[in-house]
């Protein structure tokens, strides 16, 4: 899983309806983080959950929050509330990590 150190990869697999897009998790009882790879372009449609805050580690991020389209590059932030409809495009080779408020977010593969 590009960029990420090898041990990452060891991480419980999220099970995601993407195709193309890789995701390892650490779960706790007060949130998840989410290590996303995006081996190729990758469509995320509007949906809204608890709140999200993550970084661009890199490659291209394209994400909607509320009507407002924004694109990050690596190093940038974003901070999703909690109940906003957002929506994404990871562009081919885009690696994030993604913060969850729901600990439950994703389930294990």
């Amino acid at each position: 899983m590009e960029p990420f150190a090898g041990w990452i990869g060891e991480l419980p697999q999220v099970d995601t309806p993407f195709t193309g897009l890789e995701g390892r998790m650490i779960s706790g009882p007060h949130g998840q983080a989410v290590f996303f790879y995006a081996a190729e372009r990758t469509e995320v449609p509007p949906h809204a959950h608890g709140a999200q805050w993550g970084v661009v580690v890199s490659g291209i991020l394209h994400l909607t929050i509320n009507g407002d389209a924004r694109t990050y590059e690596p190093g940038e932030t974003y901070d999703i509330p909690e109940d906003a409809e957002h929506s994404a495009v990871l562009e081919a080779g885009c690696a994030v990590i993604d913060c969850f408020q729901d600990p439950d977010r994703y389930s294990a593969k």
